[in-house]
């Protein structure tokens, strides 16, 4: 049996994107806090069920999306995970 890897480009995820439908708006609150909570939760939702999540949070990484929710990590939690990010990157490089 033969096992086919496919490879996503940085375009076509979005194609994939279980949010493509979803109201943008949703994926960017304003603020963290009263009703951008809610916002928050009902985005990460879609994320959990979306295919290509991991890629969508590995574009927001490498291009430094500051806002919005990406790949289910809202801001402040994507804002750690690129310090860590960064960090191997630098230890791979060095």
């Amino acid at each position: 049996m033969t096992t086919t890897m496919v490879t996503i480009t940085t375009t076509e995820w979005r194609e994939l994107a279980a949010c493509r439908d979803s109201e943008p708006s949703l994926f960017f609150p304003i603020g963290s806090t009263g009703p951008a909570i809610d916002q928050i939760a009902a985005a990460k939702e879609i994320c959990l069920g979306c295919s290509v999540a991991e890629d969508c949070l590995q574009y927001a990484l490498e291009s430094n999306q500051e806002s919005g929710v990406w790949g289910g990590y809202a801001e402040d939690e994507r804002r750690r995970l690129r310090k860590r990010w960064l960090a191997e990157r630098r230890r791979r490089a060095g």
